[in-house]
C-alpha cells in the first residue's frame, strides 16, 4: 500500500450533521416498481378502454361483433362496470389520489431519510409513521460495499453499503451521487482508522473521489452559464465517462499491485466448474424424459436447468472487469459490467481465507480464494456469498498476491508454507501430516491433510475433490477445539476445529495423531492469546501516526 498523494481533509458528508440521500432516491428504491407496475396495467387494459370509451362515445361506430351489450352489473370487467354507471370521473379522480399519495409518500420517505457521520458513529434516522434511528460504530466497520446498478448509474447515483460487526447490523444508505459515495466511504474509512479528522493521510479510497468530485462540481458551476442544451450535454458526458471508468482507479494502487481476471478464463472457469456437472445431469435426465414418455418429471428439472444457466450466468457476469488491490485503507474488490460493485475490507478484519481448487480446475492450475469477515446478513446470503468471494478465479501467483493483500503482515513467514500448502496431493513440508491409519476415515485426502502455525497464522490443509488451503489469523480466532468420536478414538486420531465468524471458510482437519492434535491445540491456543494482546489493526491510522 503506498503513499502516492495527499489526502484532502473529511468532506461535507462527513461533516457530524444531517444529510439527505440523493433526489432520485425515491424513484430507484420504490418508484420503478410502482410504475413498472402501472404500465403493467395500463398495457392490459389499454384496448378494452379505448373499445369501451369508443363504442359508447361515438354513436356511429360498432364492434365487429354488434354494439356492446351492458348487462348493468359490473361482472368480470370492471372497465365496462365504471362506464355503465357513470363513474369514469370518479374513477380518473381516484386514480390521481393513489398516484399523489404514493408520490407524496416516496417525497416523505426521502425528506425523513437522513444521516449523519460523527467521529465515533455513522445514524441512520428513517421512517413515516414509526421513527427508526440507527447507530453504527466506525471502529465496528467490517466493510464498505459501493454498488452501482444500471439504472442507478444513468442518474450519476450509487448505493452505500457499511458492513458492521453483528448479524444484519449493516446500515445502507441508498442512493447517493456516485462521487459522494466514494468521498464517504473515504472519510468513513479513515475515522474508523483512529486518524483525526484534521490530520492528512495517504491516499486511499477517497483521495481520488475528493479530486473527481471537485472537478464534478467546477464542471456543474461551468455548465450554469450555458445553455441547456450544453448543460444536457456535460450531463450524458459524464455519464458516459462513468460508465467507461474502472472500477479501481488507477491513482489509487501502483498497476503491479492489481490483481484481474482475463475473460476467456472467467468463461471457462464457469463451463468446467461444478454447476456445469449438475447442468450436464439434468440434461440428460430431461432428454430421458422425453425418450421414454415421462412428462411429468420436465415440470421439476426443466426449472433447475434454468436456474443452473441463470446462476452460471451470473458467475461469468459478475466477474468481468475484476480486479483486486491494496490502499491506504484496505483491500479493494471490484467487477461488474453493466451494474457494478466495489468493496473495501480494511486492514484487521479478514478472519479465515481459504484458496480451494475444484478437480476440473487442477489441469489449468487455477483457484478461487474467499475470506470470512463479520457483519455478513444471514438474511441476504447471495449477496454475503458475493462478497466474501475475492478471486473468483485465478493462478497460483493470482493467489499469493492476494494472501499478501489480506495478511501483508504475515506473508515472509507465511511464503513456505504457502509454496508447499498449493503443491502437490501428499505431505507438506512445514505441515504436521495425518498417518496412514487416517485412511480409514479420508480415503482420498489423507495424504493432503495437515496443520502448521506460522507468523501467527495457523496453516489446514486437506480435501481431494476440492482442495483446500485456510489461513487463519489467530489474533481473531474465536476459539479452537479438539474431538474424536469412537471411530477416531480406535484409531488414535482427533479431528481440530478452529471456531471464526460465520462464513464461508470452515477451518478443519478432519484426522490428526492423537499427540499431534495435543501439541497443535496448545501452540494455536498459546500463539493466539499473545496475538490478540498485541494486535491494533483495528485502529490502523492511529497505529500509522504514532
Amino acid at each position: 500500500m503506498t503513499e502516492r498523494a495527499v489526502r484532502a481533509p473529511i468532506g461535507p458528508l462527513a461533516d457530524g450533521e444531517w444529510h439527505r440521500l440523493h433526489p432520485a432516491s425515491p424513484l430507484l428504491r420504490g418508484g420503478l416498481v410502482f410504475l413498472a407496475v402501472l404500465g403493467f396495467v395500463i398495457a392490459n387494459l389499454r384496448e378494452r378502454v379505448v373499445e369501451v370509451f369508443v363504442l359508447l362515445f361515438a354513436p356511429g361506430a360498432e364492434a365487429p361483433g354488434g354494439p356492446p351489450e351492458f348487462s348493468g352489473d359490473w361482472g368480470e370487467d370492471p372497465i365496462t362496470g365504471i362506464v355503465t354507471h357513470g363513474l369514469v370521473g370518479w374513477a380518473l379522480l381516484a386514480l390521481a389520489v393513489v398516484i399523489v399519495l404514493v408520490v407524496l409518500g416516496f417525497w416523505l420517505a426521502w425528506r425523513m431519510h437522513t444521516f449523519r457521520v460523527t467521529d465515533e458513529a455513522l445514524e441512520v434516522r428513517s421512517g413515516i409513521l414509526f421513527r427508526s434511528h440507527r447507530s453504527a460504530r466506525l471502529d465496528r466497520i467490517q466493510g464498505i460495499n459501493v454498488a452501482r446498478p444500471l439504472f442507478a448509474r444513468l442518474f450519476g447515483a450509487a448505493k452505500l453499503d457499511v458492513s458492521v460487526a453483528g448479524q444484519s447490523g449493516n446500515v445502507d444508505l441508498s442512493y447517493l451521487g456516485s462521487a459522494q459515495a466514494d468521498r464517504l466511504r473515504g472519510d468513513l474509512l479513515r475515522l474508523a482508522s483512529g486518524a483525526r479528522r484534521h490530520e492528512g493521510a495517504a491516499a486511499g479510497d477517497g483521495g481520488v473521489a475528493v479530486a473527481g468530485a471537485d472537478a464534478a462540481s467546477r464542471a456543474q458551476s461551468a455548465a450554469g452559464a450555458t445553455s441547456v442544451v450544453d448543460r444536457a450535454g456535460a450531463v450524458v458526458g459524464r455519464r458516459v465517462d462513468e460508465f467507461l471508468a474502472p472500477e479501481l482507479d488507477p491513482d489509487l494502487a501502483p498497476p503491479e499491485s492489481v490483481v484481474r481476471i482475463p475473460l476467456p478464463r472467467v468463461i471457462a472457469s464457469a463451463l468446467l466448474g461444478g454447476s456445469m456437472v449438475w447442468f450436464v445431469a439434468l440434461v440428460v435426465i430431461i432428454v430421458v424424459a422425453l425418450a421414454t414418455g415421462a412428462v411429468w418429471m420436465l415440470f421439476t428439472f426443466i426449472p433447475a436447468a434454468i436456474g443452473v444457466v441463470s446462476y452460471l450466468w451470473s458467475r461469468i457476469t459478475g466477474s468481468l472487469r475484476y480486479s483486486i488491490a491494496g490502499t491506504a485503507d484496505g483491500v479493494r474488490i471490484g467487477s461488474g459490467l453493466l451494474s457494478t460493485a466495489n468493496q473495501t475490507i480494511p486492514p484487521g478484519r479478514v478472519h479465515a481465507i481459504e484458496a480451494s481448487q475444484w478437480l476440473l480446475w487442477r489441469a489449468f492450475g487455477w483457484w478461487t480464494v474467499r475470506v470470512n469477515v463479520a457483519g455478513q446478513s444471514l438474511s441476504q446470503a447471495a449477496e454475503s456469498a458475493r462478497r466474501t468471494l475475492v478471486l473468483p478465479v485465478g493462478t497460483a501467483d493470482d493467489v499469493r498476491r492476494v494472501i499478501g493483500l489480506l495478511a501483508p503482515d504475515a506473508l515472509d513467514e507465511l511464503a513456505p508454507l504457502l509454496e508447499a500448502g498449493l503443491a502437490g496431493s501428499g505431505p507438506a513440508a512445514g505441515f504436521t501430516s495425518a498417518p496412514r491409519r487416517a485412511a480409514w476415515i479420508r480415503p482420498f485426502s489423507w495424504r493432503r491433510i495437515g496443520i502448521a502455525v506460522g507468523g501467527g497464522t495457523a496453516v489446514l490443509r486437506g480435501g481431494w475433490l476440492l482442495r483446500r488451503l485456510v489461513f487463519v489469523p489467530l489474533a481473531r480466532m474465536q476459539s479452537v477445539a479438539v474431538a474424536a468420536g469412537p471411530v477416531r478414538r480406535g484409531l488414535g486420531l482427533e479431528s481440530l476445529r478452529i471456531h471464526t465468524v460465520a462464513g464461508p471458510v470452515t477451518p478443519e482437519v478432519a484426522a490428526l495423531d492423537r499427540d499431534d492434535a495435543t501439541r497443535a491445540f496448545s501452540a494455536i491456543a498459546a500463539e493466539a492469546v499473545d496475538r490478540a494482546r498485541r494486535d491494533g489493526s483495528e485502529r490502523w491510522g492511529a497505529a500509522h501516526a504514532s
